[in-house]
């Protein structure tokens, strides 16, 4: 019997004889060969991942599809249905694992539009039907909104000539005349073939005075070669005009030439890639702009302008692994302006065009007001050809339904017309729906084999002098006034061990105590800044804690961030500032001040006993079905009671390895195709909610929980400077630099911005020079 692989996948390996196993189990195998004149035989039978890749020790990757892409290692890859065969030249060394991939839509095999053909359609007499909901005074909205957002563009076509051949009267024009605001927009662009509807878009972003340089970058870089030709030819057909001849007359510098480039529609198409082509073209756009004094556009212009996807995607992959950040890192870095935005948009369309498009609708609808061109122009472009992709995307990124924000952001007619071209409701079941999890498995693979080097923004200064720093120091706190300048200057550019040498320099030059004279002479924001970086990491995180257990209620949000995200070293240490501090324990004063399964999970986690080592796949299955149990998603009930059930989950969260917590997570979607922190949220509340989720989170990726946190602080009225404060100064050695390059690929803004723009004064010089740069 062979073992089941990732959501209904059964992976067999075979070499020497007989070795089976799936996902690493198949890797591990691999790595006592092939050797000399041996052959791997992959047996996948595969419900949710038709397709695969294989990652092999000469880096070069190659793909089980109807084409497969054959890595210089190999002389021989033969795929059929079920089957991936391996040969190696003699001498070769191959070293092999298995990764599911997502699998996209087929074009022209499923269909994966919210509206499709009406069945027994009649255009005659869906023309009576608009013509008599228009007749007389005013007219039938609903009639008209139901009719049209039910038929496909083809159908509404043909609909628009019978209503010529029938009345003699223009259908487009008729509505215009009826309708008005949004919902007639929204109806006249459903009323157009799509590369008409773009060419108006398009018209409309380069008319007048100004230019819509968003629609622009959404259009270009998002439509395939056929859909760019349809759309040059459309506007010729419908304006009589050029329309590379009115962007170039329109548009400027290096962001002019890259829409032109994207307007031949010239971009590569063929499936097979050549792998050192793909290393190539990663070292040319790193050499033309991380490694260069200055920015070669031209090179990233040709790459990005004319690649394959499939190309340009493994050239992404090549370039993470020589340089150590994502392209769209390096793009933010490099390049400014409308081109950087345009370069960015090829990306992500690269990368995924339905989350590409997911993120435009969810930055249409977020906030005050709504970017109803853009909402539009999307629902009405996307309909018949990703719909169902994108509320996919949407949904698993952010937690909520495509749906339901319409529903929350719209209103009328409009909002009916819209959730009729979304076409139904991903949160109606209150359920994760199972291509979700498949990103969410995806996710969680690349966490496992993420190696990340974490990095922080304040490094040990060169050249330190302790007893100069310490003069430094008192000049600025001697005599009337202070230079809060001086003081940020010095405290935020050294290490936390040189700050504690300067504290016992001031004591040994001047017999005084230095948090004592910037307690006297710092206030507010600033003093609390100041103060606490001269703590060590253990005595600041101890003081935090104290102030979230003392007085009247308790700060759950500090306690979980603290005890979820720190190591055992870091506990233990924390746990002996805290005694020498306040001469009680840590342990005891949790369990004062919190109670039920919250204080249970606190004081495990205070307890710094969580395994360190590897990941045990048997015992990761085993932890995936109590999970499971625990959250009421495993197909069998437990025989055990629920009290034990419960134990059993906290002690896994609290105690496991992070490797191992990574599989198990993995086991628990094969298992029930859920994500482990959906179903948390779904099915938990209040505080045990909150420190689980933030364990998940953890687990998956530390230096983006803290940047959701840092953003949480500053967006919106008013600013948390406790937790902005206590974020920046706990993570400056370790991993904010790293917290930075997440805050800029979430939120689409840097760290450095938003603290310039939500703190002012010498607090906000303070922590822009913990930053440590603007990305």
């Amino acid at each position: 019997m062979v073992p089941s692989g990732p959501l209904g996948c059964t992976v067999t390996a075979q070499q020497h004889g007989s070795i089976t196993g799936h996902g690493k189990e198949v890797g591990s195998a691999l790595q006592r060969a092939p050797q000399r004149g041996c052959s791997a035989h992959f047996h996948i039978f595969s419900t949710f991942f038709p397709s695969w890749v294989l990652f092999c020790s000469s880096r070069k990757l190659c793909r089980h599809t109807s084409s497969p892409l054959l890595p210089s290692c190999c002389q021989e890859l033969s795929c059929g249905h079920s089957v991936v065969t391996l040969q190696c030249p003699g001498g070769d060394r191959l070293l092999c694992a298995l990764i599911p991939v997502i699998p996209m839509a087929p074009k022209g095999k499923v269909y994966r539009g919210s509206v499709k053909d009406f069945p027994g359609f009649n255009a005659s007499q869906d023309a009576d039907a608009l013509y008599n909901a228009m007749k007389g005074f005013g007219s039938d909205k609903d009639a008209i909104l139901d009719l049209i957002t039910s038929r496909s563009n083809k159908q509404r076509v043909e609909i628009c000539q019978a209503y010529k051949s029938q009345y003699g009267k223009d259908l487009i024009a008729d509505l215009k005349y009826e309708l008005t605001g949004k919902f007639e927009r929204l109806i006249v662009s459903l009323m157009r073939p799509p590369a008409y509807s773009d060419a108006k878009e398009i018209k409309d972003a380069i008319a007048g005075v100004g230019t819509d340089e968003k629609c622009l970058i959404e259009i270009l870089a998002s439509r395939t070669n056929q859909e760019i030709h349809d759309l040059v030819a459309a506007y010729k057909d419908a304006y009589e005009r050029d329309l590379e001849a009115d962007i170039v007359g329109d548009t400027s510098g290096h962001f002019k030439k890259m829409l032109v480039v994207l307007l031949q529609g010239a971009r590569e198409e063929d499936d097979v890639v050549s792998e050192d082509l793909v290393e190539q073209d990663a070292k040319d756009l790193l050499e033309a702009g991380e490694l260069k004094w200055g920015t070669d556009e031209a090179q990233f212009i040709y790459i990005l302008g004319r690649r394959s996807k499939q190309h340009l995607r493994m050239v992404f992959d090549e370039y993470m692994k020589i340089s150590g950040k994502p392209i769209e890192r390096s793009i933010r870095g490099e390049l400014s302006g409308d081109f950087e935005k345009l370069m960015l948009a090829v990306v992500k369309c690269i990368r995924s065009t339905a989350e590409y498009f997911a993120e435009r609708l969810y930055k249409a609808m977020k906030g005050l007001g709504t970017r109803d061109n853009t909402l539009i122009r999307i629902m009405v472009s996307r309909s018949e050809i990703d719909m169902l992709d994108i509320r996919e995307v949407f949904r698993t990124k952010y937690e909520k339904s495509l749906h339901n924000m319409i529903k929350e952001d719209t209103s009328g007619e409009y909002k009916k017309a819209l959730l009729k071209l979304c076409g139904g409701d991903d949160d109606a079941a209150g359920e994760f729906f199972p291509e979700a999890a498949q990103v969410a498995y995806r996710m969680w693979e690349l966490s496992a084999v993420a190696k990340v080097e974490l990095r922080g923004t304040v490094q040990p200064v060169g050249n330190f002098n302790d007893d100069g720093d310490a003069q430094v120091l008192r000049k600025a706190m001697k005599g009337l006034g202070t230079d809060e300048g001086a003081i940020i200057e010095v405290l935020t550019q050294r290490s936390n061990a040189q700050r504690q040498q300067i504290l016992k320099a001031y004591k040994a030059h001047y017999g005084r105590d230095l948090l004592a004279d910037l307690k006297s002479e710092l206030s507010g924001s600033l003093a609390k800044l100041i103060l606490g970086l001269m703590l060590t990491p253990a005595q600041y995180d101890a003081k935090q804690l104290r102030k979230a257990v003392e007085g009247a209620g308790t700060d759950e949000s500090t306690l979980i961030e603290i005890m979820a995200t720190r190591n055992n070293q870091e506990i233990a240490a924390i746990n002996e500032a805290y005694q020498q501090a306040y001469h009680k324990s840590l342990e005891d004063d949790l369990s004062s001040d919190t109670s039920g399964h919250f204080k249970r999970i606190l004081v495990s986690l205070a307890l710094g006993n969580r395994d360190e080592g590897p990941e045990n796949l048997t015992q990761a299955h085993e932890d995936a079905k109590v999970v499971a149990e625990t959250l009421k998603l495993a197909d069998v009930a437990s025989n055990d009671s629920s009290d034990s059930l419960e134990t059993r989950f906290l002690s896994i969260l609290c105690t496991r390895s992070y490797p191992h917590l990574r599989r198990v997570f993995q086991e628990f979607i094969k298992m029930t195709n859920h994500d482990v922190e959906h179903a948390i949220r779904k099915r938990m509340s209040g505080d045990v909610r909150d420190a689980f989720v933030a364990i998940v989170r953890s687990v998956k990726n530390k230096p983006a929980f803290f940047a959701d946190k840092l953003y949480k602080s500053m967006k919106g009225a008013g600013t948390d400077e406790r937790t902005l404060t206590r974020i920046m100064i706990s993570r400056s050695e370790i991993d904010l630099l790293n917290i930075r390059g997440e805050f800029i690929d979430l939120f689409d803004k840097s760290l450095y911005h938003m603290i310039e723009k939500d703190t002012s004064g010498d607090y906000r010089k303070a922590l822009l020079a913990l930053c440590g740069g603007d990305d």
